[in-house]
């Protein structure tokens, strides 16, 4: 299977049980010992709510989103871990979990072809979207909830609230050749992009949308540089560090893939798809040592692109990642 010629969700199927979608697999096998992960469920959520229809997906957006409620503490904050046995292991936190179940729930809010699914993530945003995190990721997963929430509710005063929130966390960019609001790339970059574009867009303030555009144009710049999207390791990427680096992971794809796609769509300036191709073409080989980044035969991503081979295991937060790069490549 070309990445260019579809997907499905029969990895997804062979990671999940009745409760959830397991975290780690060992090549294509779950690994059921590592429990869940509320991050992946929350983005099992984003990606199900993005099918137009209700058919085979729509039992998997009824698994996560039962996941991410049940992760949803009385005060709107999450757990991230459960274990096998339906335990969760941690407290509930403001942290990524937080921001990326606030990102699924306010897509499916506004997306979902299920009304009753519809219902309840708005139920959910409306809880979690009373709390706020100090860091930067967690705020721009929340708001790219957020801004799917208030453009099919435009009236909604606490969703506004958070975007303006998210913006003042994020922060914005200094002056000089390091165009980016933090002195190191870390992870999810593009995500801090998107995050402002969305804000921007959704609150109508032209000075954000424009913030958000310069930020992910430099980044796509400089994890261009080869002729293919070559993004920041799992070391991250200082002002002074310069080609290819590893380990790459698929989420920095689908973070690129997401953000430009959304550039296209607030501005209508097709050179941003450039990044959406680049980013479905990174899982079809081009990329920094030439290998394809999935599995034609179970429809999984590969964990990480290493310098000279491939981590073949086959986890959710890759699989993931190249099913949501394959849908905004789908959008073109």
């Amino acid at each position: 299977m070309s990445a260019s010629c579809g997907f499905g969700f029969d990895h997804v199927e062979r990671l999940s049980d009745g409760r959830g979608m397991f975290e780690h697999a060992e090549g294509v096998n779950r690994r059921e010992e590592h429990g869940y992960c509320t991050d992946d469920n929350a983005r099992l959520l984003v990606v199900t709510s993005r099918v137009p229809d209700i058919g085979p997906a729509h039992r998997l957006g009824r698994l996560a989103l039962r996941f991410v409620l049940d992760a949803q503490g009385t005060d709107g904050r999450f757990h991230n871990r459960m274990d096998r046995s339906g335990r969760w292991t941690d407290q509930v936190s403001n942290e990524d979990c937080w921001g990326r179940s606030l990102w699924g729930l306010g897509v499916a809010a506004a997306h979902h072809a299920d009304p009753a699914i519809r219902r309840r993530a708005r139920g959910g945003f409306d809880v979690g979207a009373r709390q706020r995190s100090p860091w930067s990721r967690a705020m721009a997963f929340a708001a790219l909830g957020a801004a799917d929430v208030l453009a099919s509710d435009p009236g909604h005063a606490p969703t506004r609230e958070l975007l303006v929130d998210a913006l003042s966390v994020i922060g914005p960019i200094p002056g000089g050749a390091w165009s980016w609001p933090e002195a190191r790339l870390t992870y999810a970059n593009a995500a801090l992009a998107e995050a402002v574009i969305a804000a921007g867009d959704a609150l109508d303030s032209p000075s954000d949308l424009d913030r958000g555009l310069a930020m992910l144009g430099w980044l796509l710049d400089l994890e261009t540089p080869f002729g293919h999207l070559s993004v920041t390791g799992v070391g991250g990427r200082g002002p002074g560090d310069r080609g290819p680096m590893f380990d790459q992971q698929p989420i920095e794809v689908a973070a690129m893939a997401d953000a430009c796609w959304r550039a296209h769509a607030v501005t209508g300036d097709r050179s941003w798809l450039r990044g959406v191709i680049a980013a479905a073409a990174w899982f079809d080989g081009s990329n920094d040592i030439g290998l394809q980044m999935h599995d034609d035969q179970s429809g999984g991503g590969f964990d990480g692109l290493q310098p000279d081979r491939l981590n073949l295991n086959q986890g959710a937060e890759s699989t993931l990642a190249f099913i949501s790069t394959m849908q905004r490549a789908g959008d073109l």
